[in-house]
């Protein structure tokens, strides 16, 4: 027997027309403006596949530099309760809050010549303002509160009385967590990892303020945009989401059971 929908079952379906349609509508218009020949030209355009290998590279090294530093910080977030926890975790949260090029202002306040720590990265030989470095560095900052949150919730939802089992049988803590917890909440982790990448790769904020150049790809599309309009920004930025869709479908699929995939 067909059950008729009520009134708000109508409403949910309308919702969900609306909002795929404001989704794909402008994508839809934007992959059929450029021609193939349009599409062609910019991909053999040197300047545009240095500047997404650029951001797949420096978006990479962030989603690295996270997992290493963030994915200990989240097993602490999710395993330990202290004063002050929450306000540590809402800390974590801030970049996503705060607009981004201020983000980067902070970052070349922190780096530049006068301050302690600008003054002993010159000393060094680490440049931030105009290099990778301050690419990666900025990147980093945007995309790891994704990280963590990912992975914190991946860890949590671990069974705690696993952990104590193992330690109870003689097992040390970097051997309950290479052993037990990290096998069972490594899919969190990876996905942490595409959450950072795909934030990371799309940012352009920080990055216009930190290094405008070498350019990644947002900041070509910029430049493109002002500077020759829709005709010539277009074409890269179907490239980039090409790329970015490609990577983020394969990172998927590897974080995805393989039940669930079948």
């Amino acid at each position: 027997m067909r059950t008729r929908l009520d009134p708000f079952g109508w409403l949910t379906y309308f919702c969900a027309f609306t909002v795929l349609a404001f989704i794909f509508l402008p994508l839809l218009e934007m992959f059929s403006q450029p021609t193939a020949e349009d599409l062609w030209e910019a991909l053999k355009d040197k300047d545009v596949a240095r500047a997404i290998w650029l951001s797949i590279y420096a978006s990479g090294l962030a989603a690295l530099i996270s997992l290493v530093f963030g994915t200990p910080f989240a097993y602490l977030l999710a395993r330990k309760e202290f004063p002050g926890k929450k306000l540590l975790e809402s800390a974590v949260d801030l970049p996503i809050m705060i607009p981004h090029p201020v983000i980067g202002i902070a970052v070349l306040s922190l780096a530049g010549a006068g301050h302690p720590i600008g003054n002993f990265l010159g000393e060094i030989g680490v440049r931030i303002m105009g290099s990778v470095t301050g690419l990666v560095v900025v990147l980093t900052f945007v995309g790891l509160p994704f990280h963590i949150n990912a992975v914190r919730t991946g860890f949590a939802a671990v069974p705690a009385r696993m952990e104590n089992v193992s330690r109870s049988l003689g097992a040390g803590l970097a051997q309950t967590f290479f052993r037990i917890t990290l096998p069972l909440a490594w899919r969190s982790i990876l996905v942490g990892m595409i959450m950072c990448l795909a934030r990371a790769i799309s940012e352009f904020g920080a990055v216009v303020i930190v290094a405008y150049h070498p350019m990644t790809a947002p900041v070509l599309i910029y430049e493109r945009f002002t500077a020759y309009g829709l005709k010539y920004s277009q074409p890269v930025a179907v490239w980039l989401i090409v790329v970015s869709l490609l990577l983020f479908v394969l990172l998927r699929v590897l974080s995805t059971p393989r039940k669930a995939r079948a």
